[in-house]
């Protein structure tokens, strides 16, 4: 027995989060010769181990990283972000990166040098049984499943073991095609305990669905126990054996940079629920992480703490009941 599933026979992960851990190369203006750059660590499977780290779980990452200096100072950030190294793989290889432009309304341009990554070599072998059956949950998303046919049987075999497996489509055109983002949606769908789709991007794409609460019946009806569409500025759907209902956005302090947002709603969701929320306090404090995330630079330049996240939904909590008075009584 390797000592890896030792210790986790000792303490489970309440949160699993797999997939490829990127460089963030991150600029102020259009990317060229002698512009001043900013370099961090993100990637989606980061950026939501980082926010279920936050929200209170203790969490696992599973990863593969360059055996080199530069794979060393990845995995020492990693533990910095309260994040176990435990699940972190080292091999030999090329890190993969992204450039990134952010404009004053925190909008993107990414550049991603990620085409047989390190990263890309995750396997089904690198899934441990008794960790991934232990956990109390087990996040992953499109993306690792785009990147290679390895990651993607990764990603399978995670599914199956867990019993609370959660998916977020993450749908990229430049990483994958519609028809396979779509086929993998259909297969997993089943076996999640929470899907979270984008709307109108991924739920208009995969599921050619003109709302959310359409794409909300079309994943139930896929077999998904839960389902957070994710709406933007304006709200999250969910729906459940239980019911359907909107949620709504809590607005953002200050945006800076929107990397990462939807990754610390799906992280901090996660958590929560793991750690005994319901279904629509934890979506609420998924929209309130989210919604702080993008006030820092880069997928992880600001995670805050689930006590500032926690303050936040209360804080806005109470703006919303004063408009909702102001209404009634004007």
């Amino acid at each position: 027995m390797n000592t890896v599933t030792e210790a986790l026979q000792r303490q489970p992960f309440d949160v699993v989060v797999m997939g490829e851990i990127l460089l963030e190369i991150a600029t102020d203006v259009p990317v060229g010769h002698g512009v001043p750059a900013q370099l961090g660590i993100s990637g989606d499977a980061l950026n939501v181990a980082a926010s279920a780290a936050a929200a209170g779980a203790r969490v696992g990452l599973l990863s593969v990283l360059s055996d080199d200096e530069l794979g060393q100072a990845i995995a020492a950030r990693v533990g910095e972000l309260g994040i176990s190294t435990e699940l972190l793989k080292f091999r030999p290889g090329q890190q993969g990166m992204y450039l990134v432009h952010c404009d004053p309304q925190g909008q993107r341009e990414f550049s991603y040098a990620r085409r047989g990554s390190v990263g890309s070599t995750l396997s089904p072998d690198d899934v441990d049984p008794a960790v991934f059956s232990a956990a109390g949950a087990v996040v992953a998303g499109g993306i690792a499943c785009a990147i290679s046919s390895t990651s993607r049987a990764a990603v399978l075999k995670a599914a199956g073991l867990s019993p609370r497996f959660v998916f977020d489509p993450n749908f990229r055109p430049r990483l994958t095609s519609v028809e396979a983002a779509t086929a993998d949606l259909a297969e997993l769908a089943p076996q999640a305990f929470l899907v979270t789709p984008s709307f109108p991007g991924e739920t208009g794409a995969l599921l050619s669905c003109a709302s959310a609460e359409e794409a909300v019946g079309k994943l139930r009806q896929l077999g998904a126990m839960n389902v957070a569409v994710t709406c933007g500025a304006e709200g999250i759907q969910l729906g459940s054996a239980a019911a359907s209902l909107w949620v709504e956005a809590i607005p953002a302090p200050a945006v800076v940079d929107q990397t990462g947002a939807g990754d610390a709603f799906v992280g901090t969701m996660t958590a929560r629920m793991v750690l005994g929320d319901t279904l629509t306090t934890a979506a609420r404090y998924g929209a309130a992480a989210a919604s702080l995330v993008v006030g820092g630079k880069g997928g992880t330049g600001f995670v805050p703490t689930f006590e500032q996240t926690r303050a936040h939904s209360i804080v806005d909590n109470h703006r919303l009941d004063g408009l909702r008075n102001e209404i009634h009584h004007g």
